[in-house]
């Protein structure tokens, strides 16, 4: 009886020490794939640069909540992400993958302004559409690319729900609007006037006011740089990776000879 109740503690003892290891090796593997299952993204590593994707698709969630069926970009996800990308030394560039409907106009905004802000080389590749909302955050990277089979929607700013009829809530409309035409036009070839006049066409869209680009399209218009696929928008980004790093390894050189110097 008390080899058997020995052998029995010594399997307990045995068991207890296994546990924390294989709860360290299960926690390791849900933090590895934590940012691909819960924010759609992923960091590559590849010929020596290490490269962040975003994707957007579905619709850009703002300040409520939309319903669970919908697909969604939740924008306090996203901000986040881009501060990171831009503030950690190992990541290089950033893809990112439009696919969206649209959404949020200030939650929008407020991550293109993110996109066109950052040092680091960007590259944006619009896939199925990248509409409304989705054309600013298309341009904001240094450089655009957009499937040939692809579309963009340009359309006046619109609101649902309860809408004053005042004219304080046109002269809001109006500013929102050139909010975004101004950041169209800067970070884009297209001029203000075109813009204007696609936005306002009454010729195409049945139920609404605006035009459809597809990707030859936006092209000519100069709203977006290129059409290409992933292959075309990785090419690009890594050769604009390697621009960086040569400028950044020959400003270093020149800031060390001027040290010596002094």
């Amino acid at each position: 009886m008390k080899k058997a109740e020995e052998k029995k503690l010594r399997r307990l003892a045995i068991e207890a020490e296994e546990e924390p290891e294989t709860g360290e090796a299960e926690t390791d593997s849900q933090t590895s794939d934590r940012p691909l299952v819960q924010d759609g993204s992923v960091t590559t590593r590849c010929n020596g640069r290490t490269i962040h994707c975003l994707t957007i698709i579905g619709q850009i969630e703002g300040h409520y909540i939309l319903p669970s069926q919908n697909k969604t970009t939740k924008y306090e996800h996203v901000i986040p992400q881009i501060v990171a990308v831009e503030e950690d030394p190992q990541i290089d560039g950033l893809l990112m993958l439009l696919n969206t409907v649209g959404g949020d106009v200030e939650a929008g905004l407020a991550l293109a302004e993110l996109v066109a802000g950052m040092k680091k080389p960007t590259v944006s590749l619009v896939l199925g559409g990248g509409h409304s909302i989705g054309v600013p955050l298309a341009v904001a990277a240094k450089r655009s690319f957009i499937a040939e089979s692809a579309s963009m929607t340009i359309h006046p700013v619109r609101m649902n729900g309860l809408v004053l009829g005042i004219p304080q809530t046109l002269e809001y409309f109006r500013r929102m609007q050139d909010r975004i035409t101004n950041f169209v036009t800067q970070n884009s070839n297209i001029s203000k006037e075109r813009f204007v006049e696609l936005s306002m066409n009454t010729q195409e869209l049945v139920m609404d006011v605006g035009t459809v680009l597809d990707g030859p399209d936006a092209v000519e218009e100069g709203l977006i740089d290129s059409l290409g696929s992933l292959s075309d928008a990785m090419d690009c980004l890594g050769k604009m990776i390697d621009r960086s790093k040569k400028t950044r390894s020959g400003t270093a050189k020149t800031g060390s000879r001027k040290k010596k110097a002094e």
